[in-house]
């Protein structure tokens, strides 16, 4: 009868001890981290000194219609995504270092710029337009249509070359800032002044750009070719030029663009 209990005891306690050694190995292979590899944050850098398009808030955080942008196509790319503010001075040559992996920070594309690094494809554009007194209908702004005109225009800008390429039969007059070309217009010595619209519009917006409004857009006939901007990378990178480039166009697509740019710009920017 005692040998039977010390035995039926024996064999419990050792159920008790293989139990022990079989748990814990059941539970690490329930709960072994999973084996996919975490996909890896992109970094992108910001200036955050160029409103509206990139700024800091009051609270210090990035925000502007580039910053907006930005979130929802690394959204639309499903990737984690890191902001990292750096000034403009060396922010591309941050980007060659390997710093961080892209640059979105109104980097226009140029020729100069495109033999350095990479570009996606543009995620906004400037379009370029005549302005002049309300007393004027909107209408034909070709080089025709301004024949015998005054138009002033900023000096060393895109603008210039091209009404001096185009527009021989108008005075063009330059000025070293769009002001100045204003200032002449409100007081009648200019039929109209050209430049980029987002820089005109901010003068149609005050008290005394209540003077003056749009003639037209810079005609299709002469093409004017409009700034473009695009974000940086780095020339090897083709792989993540391309996931920037397919949301690029998947976000103009499904209109979560157009509703990120009117809250910046009344103008379309694609």
């Amino acid at each position: 009868m005692n040998v039977l209990r010390i035995g039926t005891r024996l064999t419990i306690i050792a159920s008790l001890l293989i139990g022990l050694h079989v748990g814990p190995c059941l539970s690490q292979e329930a709960h072994s981290p999973s084996t996919t590899p975490t996909p890896p944050t992109i970094r992108i850098a910001v200036e955050g000194a160029y409103p509206p398009f990139n700024f800091i808030d009051a609270n210090n955080e990035l925000q502007g219609f580039e910053v907006e942008l930005l979130k929802r196509l690394c959204e639309v790319m499903q990737a984690q995504c890191e902001l990292v503010q750096h000034e403009w001075d060396g922010i591309i040559k941050g980007l060659v270092r390997k710093e961080y992996d892209a640059v979105m920070s109104s980097v226009e594309i140029t020729e100069r710029r495109q033999k350095r690094i990479a570009f996606s494809d543009p995620y906004y554009r400037i379009p370029a337009v005549f302005i002049g007194s309300k007393e004027t209908a909107p209408g034909d702004v070709t080089p025709a249509a301004m024949a015998g005109k005054k138009i002033g225009t900023i000096e060393r800008t895109d603008h210039e070359d091209y009404l001096k390429r185009f527009y021989t039969n108008s005075e063009i007059v330059l000025y070293a800032k769009a002001e100045e070309a204003n200032l002449d217009l409100l007081v009648g010595r200019l039929d109209a002044v050209f430049a980029d619209e987002l820089l005109l519009s901010k003068f149609l917006e005050t008290r005394e750009g209540g003077c003056c409004h749009i003639l037209g857009d810079a005609p299709a006939e002469p093409a004017y070719r409009r700034e473009s901007y695009g974000i940086g990378l780095r020339k090897e990178d083709e792989a993540l030029r391309e996931r920037f480039n397919r949301a690029i166009a998947q976000v103009k697509a499904d209109g979560s663009y157009d509703r990120i740019r009117a809250k910046y710009f009344s103008f379309d920017t694609k």
